[in-house]
């Protein structure tokens, strides 16, 4: 019984819904397409179309829907309406970061346990993205279609940095070292890691349609085709260790390999913008 009122309940309000559909204005009068002026915001619509279905499903547990971001490749994306037919595109991502990773080891030389030196790693990255494109609307109902081009840039890199607290020397030559995952080589330990610069490049068309439910609130999404390049610099990695030829510490400096790639291909296996072939919630003002 309760299935077979959920099912009416939801066919009336889609028929109800059929019916407004031609209405290109609210019962107040706001404009359900997006004019002249208007900026507008895209995020992804999985979370909402799911917190509805387990509503009118009765799921247990049903979670409040969360703003997320539109891409894989996090960047925010918008629009701006040059007229009611045209938008400009653009999406960014600007971003730097570091933490740090610190270890207690017994003080070599020392017989009490509570004697201790630092070791310390610390990881720092940045990030830098941005695309921009035109797309051409069309249709004179709620739902619209769209068409277009863009084009994205992507730079980044990082670098891991280490200092111990119990140093190499003559009557030290194996001091005690945290090994962090990936700072130990054999008898040498890694100082300073530099990766590799990474740099991307994308152009694509694209192709889609959005339907709005709301003034100026609409579920769409849309597909892509076009190239892209990734090219991975080449990096270095520079560590220490004690040199008995020499009697004194050896730095040796090692550099890594670089890689690149080029696709033509559809978006989500080509793509420096991020999977496109999702439902997307799009919101103008």
């Amino acid at each position: 019984m309760k299935k077979q009122i959920t099912t009416v309940a939801m066919a009336l309000a889609l028929g109800l819904f059929t019916v407004n559909a031609q209405d290109l204005t609210s019962k107040k009068g706001e404009p359900i397409l997006p004019e002249e002026g208007d900026w507008g915001i895209g995020i992804d619509a999985t979370p909402f179309l799911n917190y509805a279905g387990n509503f009118f499903g009765k799921t247990n547990n049903n979670n409040a829907p969360t703003f997320d971001f539109l891409t894989s490749n996090q960047t925010i994306v918008g629009k701006y309406f040059k007229d009611a037919t045209t938008a400009y595109r653009a999406a960014i991502r600007l971003g730097f970061g570091s933490n740090s990773t610190t270890a207690l080891v017994q003080q070599d030389g020392q017989s009490d346990p509570n004697v201790t030196v630092e070791d310390k790693r610390t990881v720092s990255g940045n990030g830098f993205g941005l695309s921009g494109g035109i797309e051409f609307r069309k249709g004179k109902t709620r739902l619209q279609g769209y068409y277009g081009g863009e084009l994205g840039i992507f730079f980044g890199g990082g670098k891991e940095k280490y200092t111990y607290g119990n140093a190499f020397s003559s009557t030290n030559t194996s001091p005690t070292t945290t090994n962090f995952g990936s700072n130990i080589i054999g008898p040498a330990r890694v100082t300073e890691t530099k990766f590799g610069s990474t740099f991307q490049f994308g152009l694509r068309g694209f192709i889609g349609a959005e339907y709005f439910v709301l003034p100026k609130m609409s579920i769409g999404g849309e597909f892509g085709w076009g190239l892209s390049f990734t090219s991975v610099g080449q990096g270095q990695v520079t560590t220490e260790s004690w040199d008995f030829s020499n009697n004194s510490v050896k730095t040796t400096t090692t550099k890594t390999g670089k890689s690149s790639s080029f696709g033509l291909d559809t978006d989500n296996n080509n793509s420096v913008f991020g999977p496109a072939a999702t439902l997307r919630l799009n919101l103008y003002f």
